[in-house]
């Protein structure tokens, strides 16, 4: 089975992100990436009622910027192409323009269910401007306002009505899910064929929740574990043809729908900025995080000591996260992957104790006062965890404007160093007391 796909396409600025937002039910960070066709391109899971969907939010189509708009145009025909639904949001306010028409032709090659929903509709003006977007030539024209979330429940209805019911798909929780990303040619594809061939029980191959994705059941120490292999582009064109722009769409569907992450790094390319951006995305969804670097056999002489000095260079924000070594092809090492799988999935779930949480924050503290602020300095009344998987602190503190970023890394580092938290994010939320 799988999510159904929702693709929000438009000009710049008619209100796409903030759509995006609201079908997530909370503000998503945008990791910058280089100018090009990922930057703007965002991935996540929305809900309506009974329904879960895959919602993707692309970058604006703008004939007048010739340096990235055929690129931007590529981004959307791939979303469209991947969408079951395609929401195309226009400005009620400045009515059809050029672009819209662009936009417009692209939907009409696609032959898929397209919903027109008319944004910044809260002014009179837009309300008279509403039918002059019938022009486009589709049957639904939605009007909503995006800033006073008018009109939402009119537009997720019409989204979700030709979901069928077994769409809605929800994996045993008590399986462990652990996706292989990272760029192509990397050997994610090796890696999962050289798990499933060491442990030589394959339950069965299932078509995974996504187009472009196979999940596979299989056992590992007598326990059933499923593998997410993000599979290769299957449809021709020159749309597909620059593979590594697009590889980050398809390595956010298996992102989210794993409770691990194994990133796979070539160790004969080395590090590559795209990496980073991958690996960005798995924390910025709160996933524990396996660095697999592989082909080690292809490099001559391989020094592990070098290479993680370079990773560590490389990924300053992820010195918490362990590295594997090893060779996908060869077999070499592929056993030490599935203990590190393990353990950082039991430490993303971990249970701190509030007694003990406490304690290492008030000796963190008491070592490191953090500096006043125009002559105000934090403090910190006390820390109870509220979540897993990522770890979550609440914190109560007297201002938590006085919160600054260094000293909140301290403070992580603090919890890591008392707790085993390898390979799972944490994530703090500070709290006024006054606010309780």
């Amino acid at each position: 089975m799988k999510l159904p796909t929702v693709a929000l396409v438009g000009r710049p600025n008619v209100g796409k992100s903030t759509i995006f937002n609201r079908l997530m039910g909370r503000k998503i960070s945008i990791i910058e990436d280089t100018p090009g066709v990922t930057r703007d391109r965002i991935y996540g899971v929305g809900k309506y009622g009974d329904y879960k969907f895959n919602v993707i939010d692309t970058g604006g189509i703008d004939l007048s910027n010739e340096k990235f708009n055929e690129q931007i145009k590529m981004q959307a025909e791939l979303a469209i192409d991947e969408a079951d639904v395609v929401v195309f949001v226009v400005d009620g306010i400045e009515g059809l323009n050029q672009n819209d028409l662009e936009v417009r032709n692209i939907l009409y090659r696609s032959n898929k269910k397209v919903i027109v929903a008319v944004n910044k509709m809260d002014a009179k003006a837009s309300k008279d401007n509403l039918y002059d977007f019938y022009e486009l030539g589709f049957e639904k024209v939605i009007g909503i306002s995006a800033e006073h979330g008018t009109g939402f429940d009119n537009l997720f209805k019409e989204v979700v009505s030709d979901f069928k019911e077994q769409d809605n798909f929800e994996w045993d929780e008590d399986k462990i899910k652990f996706c292989v990303i990272g760029r192509p040619n990397v050997g994610k594809s090796s890696l999962v064929n050289a798990i499933l061939h060491e442990e030589r029980v394959i339950v069965s191959d299932v078509a995974g929740t996504t187009r472009d994705s196979i999940d596979t059941p299989f056992n590992y120490d007598k326990k059933e574990y499923i593998i997410i292999d993000t599979a290769g582009m299957r449809k021709k064109g020159k749309i597909y043809e620059d593979v590594e722009k697009y590889s980050l769409l398809r390595a956010m569907k298996s992102i989210v729908r794993s409770d691990v992450c194994a990133l796979v790094i070539n160790a004969e390319e080395g590090i590559i900025e795209h990496d980073k951006h991958i690996a960005s995305y798995a924390i910025d969804e709160g996933k524990p995080l396996v660095i697999v670097v592989n082909k080690i056999d292809a490099v001559p002489d391989f020094d592990k000591k070098e290479f993680e000095k370079k990773i560590r260079a490389e990924f300053q924000f992820l010195s918490y996260i362990p590295i594997v070594y090893l060779s996908a092809l060869k077999g070499t090492k592929v056993h030490t992957l599935m203990p590190e799988i393990i353990r950082v999935y039991e430490n993303s779930r971990k249970e701190l104790k509030t007694s003990l949480l406490n304690n290492v924050i008030r000796d963190a503290y008491d070592s490191n006062i953090p500096p006043s602020f125009k002559g105000r300095r934090l403090k910190i009344y006390y820390c109870t965890q509220t979540g897993v998987a990522p770890i979550r602190i609440d914190c109560f503190v007297n201002d938590k404007r006085l919160i600054h970023f260094s000293y909140l890394r301290y403070l992580e580092n603090q919890l890591r160093a008392n707790f085993d938290l390898e390979g799972t994010p944490i994530e703090f939320n500070f709290k006024n007391r006054s606010d309780e």
